[in-house]
């Protein structure tokens, strides 16, 4: 995406927000229309203008919220009156639903964003989510969001909380399973740091390789275990009682609870 339709700007600008103005800015995206806004001073790109209070001259076309979900309610009564009208409010704020910013906020059109920690190098994935029919509006979100990875739209509402502990959440669990991969390596006696240049290796070339395969994941595994040999040794110590699936659908009901926790917080 090279154009916007206007005016964009994103409120708060940490890990995430940041990421994402980085990789708008090196897809094209003019940074004389872009306005960040945080509490207190930091760098921005080049022709990005940054100020720490509310600019006066809105709405502009697009306001990207990417502050923390707890920060919501000490941030809406300020940015509001400032953004009234706007044509397009994309949220990335984990848990709070369409509704809960619908009543802080008057917008045309409000979609909701989950994007990942990779969205930082391009490979990231960006869930989304409108009531919104505005199909201009839709259009620009998915847009914005392309430059960041795979953008996927959810038509359920009620699905988004599973969607952020699946791919908003999931980064932490792959790092996790990548220090645990190297840790088991150098329990076996591998140098440290070898083992765990190794583990980064190992998942880095097995996900691309079921990014372009044919065939699930299931399928590749048992493809690559012979029988009675070592592959299938371990993949019978993580399959016995569903062991790896049990834990993980554990990890993943822990991280929607907390989603639906937010959620609760936000409509007040």
């Amino acid at each position: 995406m090279t154009a916007l339709p206007g005016p964009l700007w994103l409120i708060g600008c940490g890990n995430m927000g940041g990421a994402m103005l980085e990789r708008w800015i090196a897809d094209g995206v003019d940074p004389r229309a872009i306005t960040v806004v945080t509490r207190s001073p930091r760098e921005v790109p080049a022709g990005v203008t940054h100020g720490t209070a509310i600019p006066q001259d809105g709405p502009p076309a697009v306001v990207v919220l990417a502050i923390k979900p707890q920060q919501l309610d000490q941030v809406a009564p300020d940015l509001a009156p400032h953004i009234a009208g706007v044509p397009l409010l994309i949220s990335i704020l984990a848990g709070v639903e369409e509704a809960a910013l619908a009543r802080r906020f008057d917008a045309a059109t409000v979609v909701r964003a989950m994007p990942n920690l990779p969205v930082a190098i391009g490979e990231g994935v960006v869930a989304l989510h409108s009531h919104g029919e505005d199909r201009a509006a839709r259009d620009t979100a998915a847009a914005l969001m392309a430059p960041l990875g795979l953008v996927e739209w959810i038509d359920d509402a009620a699905l988004f909380d599973a969607v952020t502990a699946l791919s908003g959440c999931g980064p932490g669990f792959v790092f996790r399973f990548i220090d645990a991969l190297a840790a088991a390596g150098a329990a076996l006696g591998l140098p440290a740091d070898q083992a765990q240049r190794l583990a980064i290796a190992t998942v880095q070339g097995s996900a691309t390789m079921a990014a372009g395969s044919d065939v699930s994941p299931a399928t590749l595994a048992d493809r690559v275990a012979s029988p009675g040999g070592s592959t299938r040794q371990g993949l019978n110590v993580l399959d016995e009682g569903d062991a790896l699936k049990q834990l993980l659908s554990a990890t993943l009901a822990a991280s929607e609870r907390r989603n639906a926790e937010i959620a609760a917080a936000a409509r007040g």
